[in-house]
């Protein structure tokens, strides 16, 4: 008993020792990266138009903004309901997975195992080595009754088969002294959160292509509303000249002219009745549904929302940290660094500490006694000597990855910021552009009433009203369009803006 307190004595002052040295960490320790506040938002002090952005608090369900109870209702449905979205859950729950797995790593690890195995031992073997032949006396086994070794039975040649029981447990735990696990637990957990960004990111994509769906929906159902108002116009203007014709106040030349104008019109339902339906079933995919399943409750014809007259845009301090491709690009950014000090961690020592216990014995009822048990503790050491320049080559490669990555970080910031500014520019632009189409609309509808007037009284010709006709078709599809465009507009700001996904944000750090 006292032999052995010395040797195991040292092997634990050996264990202190490493774990004392377990505080060093080799490689870059990641510092997230300062951005400059971008001055985007003073856009907001030139804004001409109705709809002014505002810099305060902003609503992350940004579609609540056009106050339409159908779109809020799509909404709902989609963060469960998009294919896209689950799909990118799936790859989150994946990373998870590996971050727990590179996690393990930090552990010891743990087994068990039993075996049973009938052996015999070789006359010409490794036993032959202590000189035992077959012509010798018979060594006996420790239960009294087998034979063992290469000496053979009386009458026969070569060993006898004995049988041999095992138990016991493995264990081995690798100190992290340079800190090697720590920066492959902090790189997958990097990992997972750019995993959670990018599922951030696919959820605001989705909800923004939704909205887009919806508002281009009630655009062309007000187009196609537009076409049949203008269609039921060409029709009287039809009968109206069929009339004159029959008076004898003008010719079939004008009934004819009149007649292509009302099959031009109608040529456009089709096109737009085809489009309205094919929108509907683009909006179907986006919830996960079948072709036409959203047809009773989009069907109905609406206006195009309304714009608000704010829209709060946040500040410009908290832009970077609601951008999910903003905190991916960091993410990313994180991995890679701690990527580095993986790296560099294989050049030092790897130090384990190993371990066994069991039981062993040649008859399956002594396995259980105190003589049948056996135990190894012990550490071991393995070190690079030569690898050929593959260590100093990993290196190299982590490092220019992770110089990669910081260039794409500031090209993504860089892109966010432009976004955000282009956004502001067009949404304001395209709502004073839509306040000029309304003018013109209102002058086309009274030129054209103008113009039936003097008809009537014959003093106009019919190729005369056609042509104001022509004119305020084309405006009022202009100005509807650009309605939509602006409410479009709307969309890309607040997709700019990065909100949408923050209902689902303490999802990801609840599991960690």
């Amino acid at each position: 008993m006292n032999t052995n307190e010395p040797s195991l004595r040292s092997i634990a002052l050996a264990v202190l020792a490493c774990l004392a040295m377990a505080g060093c960490t080799v490689g870059p320790d990641f510092e997230p990266p300062k951005n400059a506040t971008p001055d985007v938002f003073e856009r907001t002090q030139t804004a001409q138009a109705p709809s002014k952005p505002v810099e305060a608090a902003f609503n992350p369900e940004w579609w609540t903004l056009f106050g339409d109870p159908t779109l809020d209702a799509l909404e709902k449905r989609l963060a469960d309901a998009n294919l896209d979205v689950a799909a990118a859950s799936a790859r989150l729950r994946q990373s998870r997975a590996e971050q727990r797995v590179a996690g393990a790593a930090e552990l010891p690890a743990i087994g068990g195992a039993a075996s049973y195995n009938r052996e015999r031992g070789s006359e010409n073997g490794i036993l032959s080595l202590l000189g035992v032949t077959p012509s010798q006396s018979q060594p006996q086994s420790a239960s009294g009754n087998a034979p063992l070794g290469v000496s053979a039975m009386p009458g026969s040649k070569g060993s006898p088969a004995y049988n041999l029981y095992q138990a016991g447990f493995d264990a081995s735990w690798e100190l992290d002294i340079w800190g090697r696990v720590r920066r492959g637990v902090e790189a997958a957990s990097a990992l997972t959160d750019a995993s959670y960004e990018d599922r951030n990111a696919v959820l605001l994509s989705a909800r923004a292509e939704l909205a887009r769906d919806y508002i281009e929906l009630r655009d062309t159902q007000s187009l196609l509303d537009i076409a049949r108002q203008n269609l039921d116009i060409a029709r009287d203007a039809v009968r109206l000249t069929k009339i004159r014709v029959r008076e004898g106040v003008t010719t079939d030349l004008d009934v004819a002219n009149a007649s292509a104008q009302m099959e031009t019109i109608e040529s456009l339902i089709p096109t737009l009745e085809s489009h309205r339906d094919t929108t509907i079933n683009a909006i179907g995919v986006l919830l996960g549904e079948q072709p036409g399943a959203l047809r009773p409750m989009l069907i109905d014809a609406r206006d195009v929302p309304k714009l608000p007259d704010q829209v709060p845009i946040g500040f410009a301090s908290e832009l970077a940290r609601r951008r999910p491709d903003i905190q991916k690009a960091e993410a990313q950014l994180h991995a890679a660094t701690a990527s580095i000090g993986m790296a560099k961690a294989d050049f030092y020592p790897r130090i384990t500490l190993n371990g066994s216990a069991g039981l062993q014995s040649l008859q399956l009822s002594s396995l259980a006694e105190w003589a049948s048990g056996q135990f190894v503790i012990g550490p071991s050491i393995t070190f690079p000597i030569f690898e050929g320049g593959r260590l100093k080559g990993t290196l190299q490669l982590r490092e220019a990855q992770q110089q990669e990555a910081a260039i794409v970080y500031k090209r993504t910031v860089l892109e966010a910021w432009r976004e955000v500014d282009d956004a502001l520019l067009v949404y304001d632009a395209e709502q004073r552009r839509h306040d000029n189409l309304a003018n013109v609309v209102s002058l086309n509808q009274r030129a054209l009433g103008i113009a039936q007037q003097r008809y009537k009284a014959g003093a106009l010709d019919y190729l005369d009203v056609l042509n104001v006709q022509r004119q305020l078709l084309d405006a009022q599809s202009r100005l509807e369009q650009s309605k939509a465009t602006a409410a479009e507009n709307l969309i890309t700001l607040c997709k700019s803006l990065g909100g949408g996904w923050e209902t689902t944000f303490g999802e990801h750090h609840a599991s960690r």
